[in-house]
């Protein structure tokens, strides 16, 4: 276990007893989120009356004692990499930046050496230790195949501000998207749980048996020949959430074949090839975690995206 680089004790008295561990401490200014206490809870780092290995939905009593181990960061094994970023905003706190498509967000199996979190290193000198141990700053992500718009954290008071914002759902994400097929409706809102596939592990499903509600607000923009162009808001961020509530529905992304989208376009003679999931995180709106600033920026689609648009609307004609 890492060296113990802070200790702290808390008492609890009449007005937290009853409350959940984890939202308590939560509440206690610790400069941890929510999330981050559990993953204390769960490491054995607290203890509830000299109990490790609590819940964190544990109810707390009047009288309890909280003992907290806070251990020291990690070191961060991952090196600066000079990797081209497209960064459309940056302050001393965060910045806003256009993820290119078959870039990963951060290391893991079989992507190691060169993602955005080597370069957001190699860009920011002082990201070290932000977001936890190999994903330094990312506050969310994009799947490898998706391009578009991240906000990135470059101190811990950023990070945790914009983390409460995305679990509240305050944080604005609308996408574009290409799918197969029109549409029977003009708009809709799919509210499915989304969980692990039970048998193909890289997948999601909403049949999953522990699944996590999800919402995906979605709205036609433009009916193509065997089509549409989509614009998609989603409530919640889970993993692959459009790619697999859009295939649910029987209109599955473009490109997206882990989901049964073509990753060719058929029709009549005409032939498209589609390298990739037709999907771009279009605009992001959310309130800056340090001055309070109602912040938005839009992103145009990209050279294949608008390509393969192009050519769906010329075989309209």
């Amino acid at each position: 276990m890492a060296d113990i680089a802070k200790h702290v004790f808390i008492k609890v008295n009449d007005d937290g007893a009853g409350n959940r561990l984890d939202k308590f401490l939560a509440l206690k200014d610790l400069g941890f989120s929510r999330s981050q206490i559990q993953n204390l809870i769960h490491d054995g780092h607290i203890k509830v009356r000299g109990h490790a290995g609590t819940s964190s939905s544990l109810r707390i009593q009047a009288g309890d004692s909280i003992d907290i181990h806070i251990p020291a960061l990690k070191p961060l094994s991952v090196k600066p990499v000079p990797i081209p970023l497209a960064i459309i905003y940056e302050d001393s706190h965060l910045l806003v930046l256009e993820k290119p498509a078959g870039l990963v967000v951060h290391p893991g199996a079989g992507d190691e050496d060169y993602t955005l979190v080597h370069g957001l290193l190699h860009h920011c000198q002082d990201l070290s230790g932000i977001g936890g141990y190999l994903r330094p700053g990312i506050v969310h992500r994009l799947d490898k195949n998706t391009s578009g718009l991240m906000v990135v954290a470059k101190d811990d008071e950023a990070h945790r501000g914009l983390a409460e914002q995305f679990k509240a759902g305050k944080i604005g994400k609308t996408y574009l998207a290409l799918v197969r097929g029109r549409l029977r409706d003009r708009s809709g809102c799919l509210d499915l749980a989304i969980g692990r596939h039970p048998v193909n592990r890289k997948k999601m499903s909403i049949r999953s048996r522990n699944g996590r509600f999800a919402i995906t607000e979605w709205q036609v923009v433009e009916e193509l020949r065997g089509a549409s162009l989509l614009s998609l808001k989603i409530r919640t961020g889970r993993t692959h959430q459009i790619r697999v509530h859009m295939s649910s529905l029987g209109h599955p992304v473009l490109g997206d074949s882990l989901y049964r989208g073509p990753t060719e376009f058929r029709v009549g003679h005409a032939v498209i090839p589609i390298r990739r999931q037709m999907l771009h995180a279009a605009c992001l709106q959310f309130i800056h975690p340090i001055t309070g600033e109602k912040m938005k920026w839009e992103s145009n689609l990209p050279a294949d995206m608008a390509s393969v648009l192009e050519r769906l609307r010329s075989l309209n004609g």
